[in-house]
Formats: C-alpha cells, sequence, structure tokens
C-alpha cells in the first residue's frame, strides 16, 4: 500500500505548549527532567502524563490538548533516557528495572508546588506511575493508566531469566538509528509498523523530539536503541504491590488486542480493593492512546473532576 506524502514533522498551531526543565532529587542520580507544559499557569498541576518506552513526552500534545483546554494545567514529562530528558542513562549500568523511572517520578512530584490530581501514563509510564503510587500514595490524588505493562509475576521471573531473547529488545536493537532529515524518518515510519495506527500529527509530535542532531550531521533518535532495548529487557520493578501498597483511585483502560496488561486472573482482587477498575477497550492495540483519543480525553476528564 502506498502513503501518501504528508506535511513535514514539524510542530505547528494548536494546541499550545511551554518547555519545561525541572531540577529533581532521584536515587537515581539526580538531574534535571524536562517536559511540556498545556493550560493555565496560574494554578498547580493538575495532570502529570508519563510516556511509553522510546517515546517523549510531545509525543501525546494532541492527546492531552483539549484536557488542558478545558482548564487543567498539564505537565507531560521526557522520562529518563528519551526526548530532551537531561537526566542520566546508561543501559550498561545494571539496569534491570524500571524502578528508577518511578523514583524518577517521586522525584518530580516531590519539586512541584503540589501533588496533582491525577498521575496518568502510557505503557511503561503507566507501570512507572504505578510504582510510584505504591512507594509514596501520598504524591498524587489518583491513576489512570493506558495499557501498562503488568505481567503476572511467575511469568516476569521467566522472562527475567532470558532477557536476551526478547523479540521487542531484539528488535529495538536493530532500530534504525540515524536518518538524513526528520522528513526522511517521518516517510519511513508513516503508516508502517508500530506506527501503523497512528495519527499523522502524533507521529510528526513524536519525531520533532525523538530525533535529535547527530555529531557527524543528519539526526539520530533521542532515545538510543540500546536504552530502549534495556527497558523492554528490564523485569525487576515488580508494579503488583503498587495496586495494594497504594491508596488511590486506579483506573486502567487496557487493550483488546495484544494487551501488556495481564490482569485478568486477578480482577476479583483488583476489584475488592473498591479503588480499581479495569476497562477493556473494543478494538484496540497497545497503541490505543493513539487509537482511541477521545475516549482517553474522555477518562481523563472523568478523574479531574472526581
Amino acid at each position: 500500500m502506498s502513503i501518501d506524502p504528508a506535511p513535514p514533522p514539524e510542530v505547528s498551531g494548536d494546541p499550545a505548549f511551554r518547555r519545561k526543565r525541572i531540577p529533581i532529587h532521584s536515587p537515581s542520580g539526580d538531574g534535571i527532567m524536562t517536559g511540556i507544559e498545556m493550560g493555565p499557569e496560574g494554578q498547580p498541576i493538575d495532570l502529570v502524563f508519563c510516556h511509553a518506552n522510546g517515546f517523549n513526552a510531545l509525543t501525546y500534545r494532541t492527546l492531552l490538548g483539549p484536557v488542558a483546554e478545558a482548564g487543567h494545567r498539564i505537565l507531560a514529562i521526557d522520562m529518563r533516557g528519551h526526548g530532551l530528558c537531561e537526566l542520566e542513562a546508561d543501559p550498561g549500568d545494571g539496569h534491570g528495572s524500571w524502578a528508577n523511572f518511578g523514583s524518577d517520578l517521586i522525584g518530580l512530584l516531590e519539586a512541584l508546588e503540589a501533588p496533582p490530581k491525577v498521575v496518568a501514563g502510557h505503557s511503561m509510564g503507566g507501570t512507572s506511575g504505578l510504582v510510584a503510587a505504591g512507594l509514596r500514595p501520598d504524591l498524587l490524588g489518583s491513576l489512570v493508566l493506558l495499557d501498562p505493562v503488568v505481567m503476572r509475576e511467575d511469568v516476569a521471573r521467566t522472562l527475567g531469566a532470558t532477557t536476551g531473547s526478547s523479540p521487542l529488545a531484539i528488535g529495538a536493537l536493530r532500530r534504525r538509528n540515524c536518518f538524513d532529515s526528520r522528513e526522511a524518518a517521518y516517510d519511513a515510519y508513516l503508516g508502517r509498523g508500530a506506527f501503523k495506527s497512528w495519527p499523522a500529527e502524533m507521529l510528526a509530535d513524536y519525531l520533532t523530539d525523538g530525533l535529535i542532531p547527530a555529531e557527524d550531521g543528519g539526526f539520530r533518535l533521542s532515545c538510543a536503541p540500546a536504552w530502549e532495548a534495556a527497558n523492554f529487557s528490564a523485569r525487576e520493578h515488580h508494579p503488583w504491590p503498587g495496586f495494594f501498597n497504594s491508596t488511590c483511585p486506579i483506573r486502567i483502560l487496557k487493550a483488546e488486542i495484544g494487551s501488556t496488561c495481564s490482569v485478568d486472573d486477578r480482577l476479583d482482587e483488583l476489584g475488592a480493593t473498591g479503588r480499581i477498575t479495569v476497562e477493556t477497550i473494543p478494538g484496540t492495540s497497545h497503541f490505543l492512546p493513539m487509537e482511541v483519543p477521545d475516549r482517553v480525553r474522555a477518562v481523563l476528564l472523568e478523574a479531574l473532576r472526581a
């Protein structure tokens, strides 16, 4: 199938955003976390949003823009090793867990003037929010998790013993890292592979901060393939305690096709808390924020108004 040319990958027009650099203290290493802010400035942050592995804050600009326009102040962050984040990211430094992302998120939440009403995240970002909520439930009001990566603990242990064979990690290491131009990357991704179900505008936003100038000319991925692969291989962050050690409402939107959220065998246990709900969204894949943005926005607004 041929793909018609689309506008070049540049951010333009609404929804408007402001770039942010925020110093944080984290057990994984202090430094500067970056992100984008949207909505009114004269109030505390209402929503903190965490992206999926390999992506960045700006990827979700069009998803979050209408939520900000409804009067909510939103901060979407670049997690360690992604986008423009200035925190150190070394894939060879014993990186076997997403606990570092949870710790970084706690450091960010501690730096805010008040706890946000909602912390939301997609995939790895959702799992990181769950880890943070289990450790510091006082730092947020509720969680919205968009197809978070939650495996049965026995499966995680088995995969943890064979991380070198992770198909996602192998795929990340094989990912093309350099492009002559942003337009070349856009043309290579549009309508293909993992980006097949993405709106063109979201792909353009992802590439705006997903590519940075390369030392020898052209552009390279801001999330290095080795770092993305190390994240795919990491299994030791143990998200399940986050469900039961936390005290906040948790709402999960789960993909119908190829979901990474394996909680079905513990739905009764989760439901018994009285604060955790799981909803499978028909026809969606792991990229449900890109596929059903209106549904995701509605859930975010419900959480913010609760």
